[in-house]
């Protein structure tokens, strides 16, 4: 992978997928965009017209999240997990369940240091190849990619000090 520009997305396995993008900015900066609520809370919205009004991290093994979306005709959507294994700046796993009509899934989140830029890599276990076709139904590549392109941008402010 030798672009910013786009996600990479791909299946491992029946049970897994795979997004990877490389990013502009340095491993620390990408870690704290992932693992800080006020900077997850500008890029981590999917499609355009959602915000993200709660974002709560207890960043510890054993620890939860709790994330709310909120589109502007007033749907939501809740997200809920915890943390399972965090190895600063590197690598960060942990649960996610959606609601009662999705599985639990387990997701490792690795970032590797390619210079000054950062090769983002999250992958998602599902506990069935019916779960992840669903989840992959859901439009999941456009939404990680809207997404990406925000991350992409606060990593700029950030690396400029104007945020």
């Amino acid at each position: 992978m030798d672009t910013t520009t786009t996600v990479e997305i791909t299946t491992p396995s029946d049970l897994e997928v795979t997004l990877a993008r490389l990013v502009d900015a340095p491993r620390a900066l990408v870690w704290a965009a992932w693992t800080t609520p006020e900077l997850v809370q500008q890029w981590m919205l999917g499609p355009e017209g959602w915000s993200m009004p709660v974002c709560e991290m207890d960043l510890r093994p054993g620890g939860a999240w709790h994330r709310v979306w909120k589109k502007a005709n007033g749907k939501e959507m809740e997200m809920r997990g915890s943390f399972r294994e965090i190895v600063a700046p590197e690598r960060l796993v942990s649960t996610e369940k959606w609601g009662p009509e999705w599985p639990e899934t387990v997701n490792t989140l690795t970032l590797e240091a390619k210079g000054e830029k950062t090769l983002v890599r999250e992958t998602i276990l599902y506990p069935s190849k019916e779960a992840r076709d669903a989840a992959i139904k859901t439009g999941m590549a456009d939404g990680a990619s809207v997404s990406f392109d925000r991350l992409q941008k606060v990593l700029l402010a950030k690396r400029s000090g104007r945020s």
